[in-house]
């Protein structure tokens, strides 16, 4: 071999060269411990980082969890309201119909007809009607504002209905009002 001074050499021994030395001192400088306090305070940088990532991703995760609520609440009301707006134009026209109408049968049957469309809706929502009549009291699903003495049905059987009452599945939705049979009084 010859010696050649090291200008002589190709660019790529030399690059090589050079890579292998900034290795070598970045070998040496990791050799070396790093000051306490550095690399504390680097590990804090590091952390508080990935804090500050971390809180941002919770809050777009935050933003966009209320987005998705009520954009599911939105949507809800507008299904609700697509299956009743027909029934509502039914009554507008039975409204319509019956201030001409010279047969009060058609207007009844007419009525009749917008409840059955109405009852069909609910179904498909499952929304129930609350059993009532004949039916035992239960203050879970019914709200009983009168009393009456019977001796034609057993105390605690539900003789009348003044209001209905729902359930949307097994949520109550709200409570029928009912009468309720009480035992005949002595005095009587």
């Amino acid at each position: 071999m010859t010696d050649e001074p090291e200008t002589d050499r190709p660019e790529e021994e030399e690059a090589e060269e050079g890579t292998e030395e900034a290795t070598e001192a970045s070998v040496e400088d990791s050799a070396e411990p790093m000051d306490p306090l550095e690399e504390a305070e680097a590990k804090a940088a590091k952390l508080k980082d990935q804090l500050l990532r971390t809180a941002a991703d919770f809050e777009n995760f935050r933003k966009r969890a209320k987005r998705d609520i009520e954009d599911a609440a939105r949507r809800a009301k507008e299904d609700v309201l697509a299956q009743i707006l027909p029934i509502y134009d039914n009554l507008e026209r039975a409204v319509q119909a019956a201030g001409g109408a010279q047969d009060v049968a058609a207007v009844v049957q007419g009525v009749e007809m917008v409840l059955k469309s109405f009852e069909d809706a609910a179904e498909g929502m499952s929304l129930e009607r609350v059993k009532t009549v004949g039916e035992k009291f239960d203050p879970n699903v019914h709200d009983a504002i009168q009393q009456q003495e019977t001796e034609d049905s057993p105390p605690g059987t539900i003789l009348a209905e003044v209001v209905s009452g729902w359930m949307l599945g097994p949520k109550l939705i709200r409570p029928a009002m009912v009468v309720v049979a009480k035992p005949p009084s002595a005095e009587a």
